[in-house]
């Protein structure tokens, strides 16, 4: 068995704390459904669990397996086993998905020749259109076929633990459901732990969550069953600290390379 741990993390943006001291515990097969307001840190939660440049630790730890993530490049923490579905996937021309895989596959020590079939199989697999796989990776997507093209990737590269910020955003009723059983079926068929950053609970109707927690003004101040995620369907957050106002957005750091290596 294999744990996601996150013990006592606080991050921000400069002198401004985004996170103040989140404990969290995932299992291999498990999904953990993390929600919660506009501006409460959910972002920020994944961008500092995948190592993005511009955010500052200040305490805590993040390991995979007791290997610690924090200090690592997100190379470094991709080969532990940790992959990031983004909110908003960049787009990268002059490099194929083929290619992309290729090269995750030969940094892990995985043979490159495995990479044609897995992409076909998980793009029949997800109904992915065959013609976007020769494209650059992202280029002229739809906001709903980036998520597809996420979901291919997580299902070709297996591994242990998948951060999904806010993966429903952009898909219809028919595509959130097929990502959604996809993600759900790695639970089972590999293991997958997911820790599945959201809004709304449409998600978990597919992606059946084990525990749920609300993550309020940078805490977690409540964690329960899916039936909280119904609960908050119908209530809302102002159970759980001050309701941010609607349309306000967590601080982002704008780095002209997301993939920088902050440590270069």
């Amino acid at each position: 068995m294999s744990l996601l741990e996150i013990s006592g993390l606080r991050a921000g943006i400069g002198e401004r704390e985004i996170l103040k001291g989140i404990d969290l515990t995932v299992s291999s097969g498990e999904v953990h459904a993390v929600m919660g307001p506009n501006g409460s840190g959910k972002s920020t939660l994944a961008h500092v669990l995948m190592g993005r440049p511009g955010y500052e630790v200040k305490a805590g730890s993040v390991s995979v397996d007791g290997q610690e993530l924090l200090g690592l490049p997100t190379w470094r923490r991709a080969q532990a086993g940790l992959f990031l579905a983004m909110q908003y996937p960049v787009e990268v021309p002059g490099v194929s998905l083929q290619a992309a895989l290729e090269e995750s596959f030969a940094a892990s020590g995985r043979q490159r020749s495995q990479v044609t079939e897995l992409v076909r199989h998980e793009a029949e697999r997800i109904g992915f259109r065959q013609q976007l796989l020769t494209r650059p990776l992202n280029v002229e997507f739809s906001g709903g076929e980036k998520k597809f093209n996420e979901t291919l990737q997580l299902g070709v590269l297996r591994p242990r633990f998948a951060v999904l910020d806010e993966i429903d955003s952009g898909l219809d009723i028919d595509a959130l459901r097929a990502v959604s059983r996809r993600i759900e079926a790695a639970t089972s068929e590999s293991d997958l732990g997911v820790l599945a950053i959201t809004h709304y609970s449409r998600i978990l109707h597919e992606l059946r969550p084990d525990v749920v927690h609300v993550l309020s003004e940078g805490r977690i101040v409540a964690s329960g069953g899916p039936e909280l995620a119904q609960q908050l369907e119908q209530t809302g957050y102002a159970a759980y600290g001050v309701e941010q106002p609607a349309g306000r957005a967590e601080a982002q750091p704008l780095p002209e390379n997301p993939f920088a290596d902050p440590f270069a």
